[in-house]
């Protein structure tokens, strides 16, 4: 007498369960998400060969650092620099040229460009 062996019985998978881990996923990523609008800022760098405003003020010069702003060569905080630009510019369409150092975030200088933001009438220019 030969014992025979039962032949194996594949189980099969259930969909069921799949489909309600993917749609538990789903509904994760979608309540942990945020779909808020980021604002943006305008930015114009200045390239070789650009041509300058036809104003006859010169431009203010803003060399962007970690530790503060340098206006035309004096120090002060991005706070405080937009009190210094309104009490030195002279014109509507005054031209600001800002000079960001290597080691500054781009963090830093769009918290730059957010405070010249406010006032519109300024030409802010970014060099590179």
């Amino acid at each position: 007498m030969t014992l025979r062996t039962p032949a194996l019985r594949r189980k099969q998978l259930s969909m069921t369960s799949l489909i309600d881990v993917i749609f538990l996923l789903l509904l994760f990523f979608m309540l942990s998400s945020t779909f808020t609008r980021f604002s943006e800022i305008p930015l114009v760098g200045a390239s070789a060969g650009q041509s300058t405003t036809s104003s006859d003020t010169p431009p203010l010069f803003v060399r962007l650092n970690e530790p503060g702003v340098q206006l035309n060569g004096q120090d002060y905080t991005i706070d405080t620099v937009i009190d210094q630009i309104d009490a030195i510019a002279e014109a509507q369409g005054q031209q600001i040229l800002i000079s960001p150092q290597d080691a500054v975030t781009s963090q830093r200088l769009v918290d730059l460009l957010v405070v010249l933001a406010a006032r519109p009438e300024l030409s802010v220019v970014v060099l590179e």
